[in-house]
C-alpha cells in the first residue's frame, strides 16, 4: 500500500479513531480476511463489504501497516465466527486500493487480487486471523496447447458478451485487451455466472491447461443457456400482440418447457375433465354448460386471466352430487329406536319424523319435509338434527345463518367477480357429498338485511317445495335440485322470521324441560358425557338422584340443560382432581357433598315468601329463553288516588294495569272494598327485576288480583300462579306461550295454575309431566279468578302456605 493510500485510509476512519496497533506480526505472516460466497481472482478488482468485527479489525490493521491481505472463502456461509478449520486453504493475496467507511457506519474495501496462496499454518486468531502462507506461482504459458485454448476462450467470452442484454463496455475492453492466458482465465471465471464453490475449485486448480478447460466448459454451458433464452425471447415476441403482453413471462416458461421436451400437460388435463364430466351424471342442461366451458378452456392459454376462473367453475360442477344415491332401506322401528336413544321426550318431533319415513317408504318420490324447531336455548334443537339424520341413515350438514346480512351468502356471487364462490347452500351440498342429506339451517331467526340484500328473501326459493327442485345459484348459473334435501331450521323466536318464510316451514315448538325431564336427561346423557369429557370411568364416580335433583332446583334455572351440564362438569372436575392425585379411587356424590363442591344454593323458592303478604300475585311470563314466573306487587299509601307503575313496564303492560284498576273500581262494592279508598290513597304497582324491560297484556289477571288483595287485605294462595288478559267487562281473554308458562310454573314448584278458558286448546301441548303435577283452573271471568286465588277472610297465610 502506498503512502497516499494510507493517508486516504486515515481520512476515511477519522482522526483519532484509527485502531490501536495490535500484536506485531512476523514479516512473513499474512493478515487473513474470511469472506462468504465470494472468490477473488488474481488481477481482478472487486469491492468487499465488511460486517464482522474481526473482518473490520483485519482490514484496518492491513490498511494501517500498508500490508496486503489474504482473502479466503468460508466453507459454510452460515458460520458467523468461522474457525481456522472452517476456511478453505487456497485464496488470493490482494492489495487494498481503498478503505471506505459509509455514513451509516458500514465498512467496505476495494481490493485487487495479486497472486494465489496456500495456507501453511495459522499464526494468530485474535483479534483477527493471520497465517504463514506459500505464494503459488503461475506455470509457463508458452505452449501451443495453451495458446489454442487461449484463443478459444477469448472467442467464447466475446460470444457470451454479445448474448448478454446489457454488456459493460469496460469488461469487453478488458477481455479483448488481455494477452496473458492465466489472466484471461481468471478474469472470465471472476465475472462468469457460476456458484461460489465452482469458482473456488477454479481458484484451487494450479495447472493452467486444466483450469482453462474447466472455465471453457462452464462458459459453454452458460452460452447455451443465453442462446436458448435469446431464441425463446425472439419466439415469444413474435407471437405477442397488445392483448398478450401481460403474459410474457408465462409464454417464456412454456417455450422453455418445449425446448426441454416437456409438454405442459394441457391435453391431459382436458382429457381428465372430459372424463369427469362424463362420470358426474349431470342433467342435460348442466352437461351442455360444462362442455361449453371446457371447450373455452381448451382454446385458452394457461396464462389467461379467465383460465383459473373457468377451471374452478368446472371443478364445482364436477364435484357436486348431481345423481341421487341408492336410497337405503327404511326401517321405521330402527329409526324410532335411534330417536329414543339420543333424546328423551320430544314425542311430537319423533312422531313427525316417523310419519315422514313411513310416507317415504310408501311413496319414494315424495318431497322432503321442511321443519322449523322453535324453542329456548339448550333444549336440543341442533343435536336433534344429527339424530334425525342418523335415524334416516343420511348424511348430515349444518349451515349457520346467524348474523348473515348478504343475499350472496345464500345465492352465491356471480362469476364475473374475482374470488366468487357459490352460496352456503351449494357449498354445504358439495361438502356433504349427497343430494338427499339432512341440512340443519341453524339460527334462521337471526338473519338480517343489509345493503347487499335480504338473505331471508333468498331463502324463500330454498325452502319452497314447489321451487327448490330448480334452485339457481348465481355462481353455477344452472338449476340444482334441492327437493330431496331434508331442511331443518332452528330458531329461538318466530317473531323475527318474516311471514312468507315462516309460512314455508312446518313449525314445531320445543318448550323447556320440567325438573323430572331434566333429571332423566342428566342420568341418561349428561353424566356419561361429562364423565368421558373429564377422563373418568363409570365405576369411579356415582351421583345420587337426590344430588342431581338438587343441582336442577338449587343451582340452575333455565329452560334447557346447558347450565345443568356445566354444573355436573364442575362436580366431576372436583372429583377428577382427587383421583388424579391418588387420594381417592371412588367417589359418591350426595346431597351432603354438593355444598362443598358447588357452594351455597343460587336459587331459592321465593313463592311462599313473596305471597305471605297481601298485594303479591304470582304471574307467568314468556321470554325468548322459555317461560318464567313473575311477581306482581301492589301496595297503597295515603295520597290523592294516583296510580304509580314501576319496574320498567312497557306501554301495553301499563294499559293492563290501568284496565285492572278500572275493573276493580267498578266492582268495589261486590268485592267488599270501600270506594273512598280510591280517592284518599295512592296505589303503587311494582314488578320486581326493574332492570329487565317487561311488556304484554298477559299480566292482566295477576294485576287485578294483586289490587284486590291489597285493597281487601286478603292474601293470595302461595301455590297458585296465573296468566291471562282482562277486559273491562271482567272477561278473561286468551294469551300465548301457555306451554312455556306452565312448564316454568311446574319448574318453580307451583302446584296450581289459573289459565283462560279459551286457552284450553293448548292443553295437549303441555308436557305430560307438567300436566300430572299441576291443577288447572280454567277462567271465563275475573270473578272466578278472585274466588279461586284469594284466601278466605281471616285465613292465616302461614298455614295456607304450609298446606300448599
Amino acid at each position: 500500500m502506498t503512502s497516499s493510500t494510507r493517508a486516504a485510509f486515515a481520512a476515511e476512519v477519522g482522526t483519532g479513531t484509527a485502531p490501536q496497533a495490535g500484536p506485531e506480526l512476523a514479516s512473513d505472516a499474512l493478515i487473513i480476511l474470511p469472506v462468504r460466497n465470494f472468490v477473488l481472482f488474481p488481477g481482478v478488482v472487486m469491492p468487499v463489504a465488511l460486517g464482522r468485527p474481526a473482518s473490520i479489525a483485519a482490514a484496518q490493521e492491513a490498511a494501517r501497516q500498508g500490508r496486503p491481505i489474504g482473502v479466503l472463502m468460508q466453507r459454510d456461509a452460515a458460520q458467523d465466527e468461522p474457525a481456522t478449520v472452517d476456511l478453505h486453504r487456497t485464496g488470493t493475496i490482494a492489495n487494498i486500493l481503498r478503505y471506505v467507511t459509509g455514513q451509516d457506519g458500514s465498512h467496505h474495501l476495494i481490493c485487487q487480487g495479486e497472486q494465489r496462496f496456500q495456507v501453511e499454518a495459522f499464526v494468530q486468531e485474535q483479534p483477527f486471523l493471520a497465517a504463514r502462507v506459500k505464494r503459488l506461482e503461475e506455470p509457463a504459458e508458452d505452449s501451443p496447447e495453451i495458446e489454442a485454448r487461449f484463443l478459444n476462450l477469448k472467442a467464447r467470452a466475446g460470444e457470451a458478451l454479445q448474448l448478454l442484454p446489457q454488456t459493460p463496455p469496460d469488461l469487453a475492453a478488458a477481455i479483448s485487451g488481455t494477452s496473458s492466458p492465466s489472466a484471461l482465465t481468471d478474469l472470465v471465471a471472476a465475472y462468469m455466472d457460476a456458484s461460489a464453490e465452482e469458482k473456488q475449485e477454479i481458484l484451487e486448480t494450479l495447472d493452467l491447461t486444466t483450469r482453462m478447460d474447466r472455465v471453457a466448459r462452464l462458459l459453454a454451458e452458460r452460452i447455451e443457456v443465453l442462446r436458448l433464452s435469446h431464441e425463446i425471447g425472439q419466439q415469444t415476441r413474435a407471437s405477442l400482440d397488445e392483448r398478450q403482453r401481460e403474459v410474457l413471462l408465462r409464454e417464456q416458461m412454456a417455450a422453455i418447457q418445449r425446448q426441454l421436451g416437456e409438454d405442459d400437460g394441457k391435453a391431459e388435463e382436458v382429457a381428465e375433465l372430459t372424463k369427469a364430466i362424463d362420470e358426474a351424471g349431470m342433467p342435460e342442461e348442466v352437461e351442455q354448460a360444462a362442455r361449453k366451458e371446457l371447450r373455452r378452456l381448451a382454446r385458452m392459454p394457461d396464462a389467461a386471466a379467465e383460465y383459473g376462473m373457468i377451471r374452478t367453475y368446472l371443478d364445482w360442477l364436477i364435484e357436486l352430487p348431481w345423481a341421487l344415491p341408492e336410497p337405503p332401506p327404511i326401517e321405521i322401528a330402527e329409526a324410532r329406536r335411534i330417536l329414543d336413544e339420543d333424546h328423551f321426550g320430544l314425542d311430537k318431533i319423533k312422531r313427525r319424523i316417523v310419519e315422514y319415513l313411513a310416507v317415504r317408504k310408501l311413496a319414494p318420490q315424495g318431497k322432503a319435509p321442511i321443519l322449523c324447531f322453535v324453542g329456548p336455548p339448550g333444549v336440543g334443537k341442533t343435536s336433534l338434527g344429527q339424530s334425525i339424520a342418523r335415524a334416516m341413515n343420511r348424511k348430515f350438514v349444518r349451515v349457520s345463518l346467524g348474523g348473515l346480512h348478504d343475499e350472496a351468502e345464500i345465492r352465491g356471487h356471480r362469476r364475473t367477480y374475482i374470488g366468487a364462490l357459490p352460496g352456503n347452500i351449494v357449498q354445504a351440498i358439495r361438502k356433504c357429498g349427497a343430494r338427499d342429506c339432512v341440512m340443519m339451517l341453524d339460527e334462521i331467526d337471526k338473519m338480517g338485511a343489509g345493503i347487499h340484500g335480504d338473505p331471508s328473501s333468498a331463502m324463500l326459493e330454498v325452502l319452497d317445495p314447489e321451487q327448490n327442485n330448480s334452485f339457481r345459484d348465481n355462481y353455477l348459473g344452472v338449476p340444482f335440485d334441492l327437493s330431496r334435501v331434508v331442511f331443518i331450521a332452528t330458531a329461538n323466536l318466530l317473531d323475527t322470521i318474516p311471514g312468507p318464510l315462516r309460512d314455508r316451514m312446518e313449525v314445531i315448538s320445543l318448550s323447556g324441560y320440567t325438573d323430572s325431564e331434566k333429571l332423566e336427561i342428566a342420568k341418561r346423557y349428561l353424566v356419561g358425557r361429562q364423565l368421558e369429557a373429564n377422563g373418568l370411568g363409570k365405576g369411579q364416580v356415582e351421583i345420587d338422584d337426590e344430588a342431581l335433583a338438587e343441582i336442577i332446583r338449587g343451582y340452575t334455572r333455565e329452560a334447557g340443560v346447558r347450565s345443568l351440564e356445566r354444573e355436573i362438569g364442575r362436580v366431576l372436575r372436583h372429583v377428577a382432581v382427587g383421583i388424579a392425585e391418588g387420594t381417592e379411587t371412588h367417589a359418591r356424590i350426595g346431597m351432603a357433598e354438593l355444598g362443598e363442591l358447588l357452594g351455597p344454593r343460587r336459587f331459592d323458592d321465593e313463592v311462599a315468601l313473596r305471597v305471605s303478604l297481601p298485594g303479591v300475585a304470582t304471574g307467568l311470563a314468556w321470554t325468548p329463553v322459555g317461560g318464567d314466573i313473575l311477581f306482581i306487587e301492589a301496595t297503597r299509601s295515603p295520597g290523592g288516588g294516583k296510580l304509580i307503575l314501576t319496574g320498567q313496564l312497557g306501554e301495553v303492560m301499563r294499559e293492563s294495569a290501568q284496565a285492572a284498576l278500572s275493573l276493580v273500581k267498578g266492582r268495589a262494592e261486590a268485592l267488599g272494598i270501600d270506594s273512598e279508598l280510591f280517592e284518599k290513597q295512592d296505589i303503587h304497582i311494582h314488578v320486581p327485576a326493574g332492570a329487565t324491560p317487561k311488556d304484554g297484556p298477559s299480566a292482566g289477571v295477576a294485576m287485578t288480583l294483586a289490587l284486590v288483595s291489597v285493597l281487601t287485605g286478603r292474601t293470595l294462595r302461595s301455590d297458585t300462579a296465573m296468566t291471562g288478559e282482562i277486559s273491562l267487562r271482567g272477561l278473561v281473554l286468551p294469551v300465548g306461550g301457555i306451554k312455556e308458562k306452565v312448564t316454568a310454573a311446574a319448574r318453580a314448584g307451583i302446584t296450581r295454575v289459573l289459565l283462560p278458558a279459551r286457552n284450553r286448546r293448548d292443553y295437549e301441548e303441555i308436557p305430560k309431566d307438567a300436566r300430572e303435577r299441576l291443577e288447572f283452573v280454567w277462567l271465563e271471568r275475573i270473578d272466578e279468578a278472585v274466588e279461586a286465588a284469594l284466601e278466605p277472610t281471616g285465613a292465616e297465610p302461614g298455614k295456607v302456605a304450609a298446606r300448599a
